[in-house]
This record gives structure tokens, sequence and C-alpha cells, in this order.
């Protein structure tokens, strides 16, 4: 508990500033203000620190286009900085913003975090300051404790995922470390679908009168479009039920969730045995090995996923349109997380979840408690048209 505190009262709070800063004439008046809603539009020169608690990653998309909707950076800086928990994750946003600034040439924009050479890292910034730095709290840390990367001009600093990152204390103390070395006058904005309210004062103590856009409502947390199942087994019996659904179900492409690393590889090997499309992502691979399979599954050149929790949050593959829970999540914050990653993009989906024994039994009646939401029993029979768009069915072939 002592560290806990420590952490805490390290954080910056600007309520306690001594000189405060007075918000600009273009900004909202001040006062704290919620919003309900699926999502708010800001225009980028009226921005104030933002708190958003949504499922649905539109919200983030509209926020990176306001960035780029400036018609250039006048100098060359890092004038954005966003951290996310994972490196995947970290990738994904770099090419969300390279797509943004497609037809924007001047914009730079760099992803950094670790498990890669740091000596890439400092030789592209040497070479050609980006404007947007995207990565992850230890590796931008170490680039600025080397003086490699300034950020005394950032203008946003956005942190995606943020109960995971501040709940995590050692990750919490990178991100404060971080945060002191910006500029005061800056925008702060954070995102997670799962955003607690006990991680919530500990988001304020990062900003200024932020505007805060939360779903307090948790049954809105659920995707419209998803179809939710459990099936009741032994865990013996998982793979011959897994296999059985993946031949009579029609995919695009499929995540299948596992508590381990050695599940993940393991089931993985016999997926491929059993001729599906499988590939496996966890932590126990080099990050060059993982970044390369992640690009074959958002690449469409696999079909099957299996991954363990290090896929489980804000990884966003369209095709996707069937999650597998094989063992249950530890808790209902990541069967949410989990089964998202079918049916997004306002499309169709399927989550089917294994249920082994008493545990699994009582996560998944949190589930249906907290968000209000009825997982049946896996039917003999599942109409396709519940849980997918059949013109982009192509059947696996084996």
């Amino acid at each position: 508990m002592k560290i806990n505190n420590d952490v805490d009262n390290e954080l910056l709070d600007y309520e306690e500033d001594e000189e405060p800063q007075g918000a600009p004439e273009s900004a909202a008046p001040v006062g704290k203000k919620e919003v309900k809603g699926s999502y708010v539009s800001i225009h980028s020169s009226g921005f104030r620190d933002f708190l958003l608690n949504e499922q649905n990653q539109e919200c983030f998309v509209k926020l990176l286009q306001c960035y780029l909707n400036l018609d250039c950076f006048p100098v060359i800086q890092v004038s954005v900085l966003v951290m996310c928990h994972t490196r995947e994750l970290a990738f994904q946003i770099s090419k969300e913003y390279e797509r943004f600034s497609k037809y924007m040439p001047t914009v730079k924009v760099a992803v950094f975090f670790g498990g890669m050479s740091i000596k890439k890292d400092e030789d592209v910034l040497k070479k050609s300051c980006p404007h947007i730095v995207v990565g992850t709290p230890g590796r931008i840390l170490a680039l600025v404790r080397n003086k490699t990367l300034n950020l005394k001009n950032v203008k946003h600093f956005v942190l995606d995922e943020c109960d995971k990152m501040l709940e995590q204390l050692d990750m919490r103390r990178d991100v404060q470390d971080i945060f002191r070395l910006t500029p005061h006058e800056k925008q702060c904005m954070m995102f997670s679908a799962t955003l607690s309210k006990e991680i919530r004062p500990v988001c304020r103590k990062f900003m200024q009168d932020p505007m805060e856009v939360f779903v307090d409502d948790e049954t809105k947390l659920t995707l419209h479009g998803l179809q939710q199942y459990y099936c009741k087994l032994k865990d013996s019996e998982k793979n011959r039920k897994l296999f059985d659904l993946l031949d009579v179900l029609e995919f695009n492409q499929v995540v299948i969730f596992v508590k381990s690393v050695q599940r993940c590889v393991a089931l993985s090997q016999l997926l491929v045995e059993q001729n599906f499309p499988a590939i496996a992502i966890h932590r126990g691979m080099a990050q060059e090995e993982r970044l390369s399979r992640y690009q074959q599954f958002k690449d469409f050149q696999r079909r099957i996923l299996v991954a363990t929790n290090l896929f489980g949050r804000g990884m966003d593959i369209e095709r996707v349109n069937i999650a597998f829970n094989y063992d249950m999540p530890e808790d209902s914050d990541t069967y949410l997380h989990r089964v998202a990653r079918a049916g997004r993009f306002g499309t169709k989906g399927l989550a089917i979840t294994f249920v082994s024994d008493e545990t699994d039994a009582k996560i998944l009646n949190d589930v249906q408690d907290r968000f209000e939401v009825n997982v049946a029993e896996l039917p003999e029979e599942i109409d396709i048209s519940t849980y997918s768009e059949s013109c982009l069915i192509i059947p696996v072939k084996h």
C-alpha cells in the first residue's frame, strides 16, 4: 500500500498548482461538464483536456483526424505524443496516423517501442524529427533520457487504454516521468472502454478541467451486432468442440483467446496439424516475429489467430467476425475487450465462450449481471445471417 500511495502522491495535480493557467478564449466555459453519447466532435482550435470512456473506436479516430485537420506543422518538432500499453497497439495506431496523413506529405509519423533496436530509433530521430510520435512508455522514456527525443514542444499528450497504463505501477511511473518532461500548456486526452470509477481520479490528476465523456450505463458497452453464446464442457473436450465449430461456422477471420503462452503455442500447432490456417501471437516471441504475424493476419494471409490477452485490447482487424474464449478471461473487463474483437465497425459478429468449471461460470454470470446481456447456451445450429455479412464470407478449405 505504501508504494501505491507514493505513486499517487507523485502525480501532478493541476488543482494544486500555485499559478493555474487561465483557459484560452476559444475554450468552453470553465466548469466540469459531463457528456453522454456515442461521441463528440471538437474543433481543433478549441482543444480541452479530454477523458473518454467509450467502447467504439470511432471517437478515437475522429480525434486523430482532428489533429490532422491542421494545414501543416509550422516547424519540425514533436507536436503529438501518443502512448499505449502494448507494442502491437502502438504499431497499429502509428499506421492509422500514416493513413490519415497520406495526402499531407509534410506530416511525419514515427513509432518507438521495446524489443527492437534502440539505435534504429535514435537514427530515425536524428535523421528526421517526426511531428507525431507513437510508442510504449518504456522506450519513449529511454529515448528522452538519452536526449534523443525532445518533448518540449508537445501540444497533444494522448494515452490509449489509459486504465491499463495507469493501474500498473511501473508503467504509471514511466507515464508520470514522461508527462513531467512535456510542456504545462498542452492538451491531454485519455481513452478506454473500461474506465473504472477507481482509476478516474488518477486520470484527472493529469488534466486541467477536462471534458469527460463516460458511458455510465455499462449495458451500452456491448456491441449491438455481436451474438454471444457459451458452451459448457470439460477442459479435455475443448479441442474437439473447437474443431467442430470451425468446420461448421462460416467466417472471414477468427480470434481464439487462451490464458497462457504455452496453451497458445500448443493450440496453434494443433490447429495447423488439422489443416486450419492458424497463426499464434504471444509475448514469448521476438518483437519482429510478433509484428510480422500481426501483419500477416491483418493482411488476410492467415484466417485464424490464437492469442493471449496481448491481442485483447484495442486491436482492430475489420474482417474478424468470430471470437472464441477458449479459456475464460479473468474478469468481466477482459471479457468485454476480447469479444469486442468481433463485430467491429458496425458489422455483425459472434462470440463463443467455453465454460469448464465453477470459476468460469461465476465470471460469465458477472458479465451478464454487469452488462445486462443474456449470454445463452450455444444452440445446435446458428443462423449465419445473425453473425456475418454473407457477401463477405469465404468458406475455409481443408
